[in-house]
């Protein structure tokens, strides 16, 4: 017969949001990838906790989950990308021709952060706290108060 190479079969999919999933084995429920291997059972028969597919990250995962990060030994799941939070810990998941991230969200404000786990935005809800976010303080002195965090 035709056999499928291991986890082919879990093709990848899209979630409610248009992102791109992780197929469950009910061939129904898409999840999204970075409930995968978390040693919590998401997928109705829990192949998002299959022990071969988790036992080699992310080698054994559908390539189109993955996000190498700039050092190549670290890597997300593609819905850690353009979060506006510093995955990778270098800001490639955020910033650069590879991320290819839109701009920051009306929530975000866009600056250079120095808080390390911002990259180019930090949440609105900051500005105006009494607190530098920003290298050029403009989270204090321009950008307009926004919702609570």
């Amino acid at each position: 017969g035709n056999h499928l190479p291991p986890h082919q079969e879990h093709a990848q999919v899209l979630t409610a949001d248009n992102a791109t999933g992780f197929l469950c084995d009910d061939r129904v429920t898409c999840i999204p990838p970075s409930d995968l291997c978390n040693g919590v059972v998401t997928c109705p028969k829990g192949a998002d906790e299959d022990t071969d597919m988790c036992s080699d990250l992310p080698n054994n995962l559908p390539g189109g989950l993955v996000f190498r990060c700039g050092n190549p030994q670290f890597w997300v799941f593609t819905d850690k990308k353009c979060n506006n939070f510093n995955d990778c810990g270098d800001c490639s998941d955020e910033i650069g021709p590879y991320a290819g991230c839109a701009p920051c969200g009306v929530y975000w404000w866009s600056c250079i952060p120095v808080d390390f786990q911002y990259c180019s935005c930090i949440p609105r809800c900051l500005c105006r706290d009494g607190r530098q976010h920003c290298y050029d303080w403009s989270d204090e002195y321009t950008c307009p108060k926004s919702l609570t965090c």
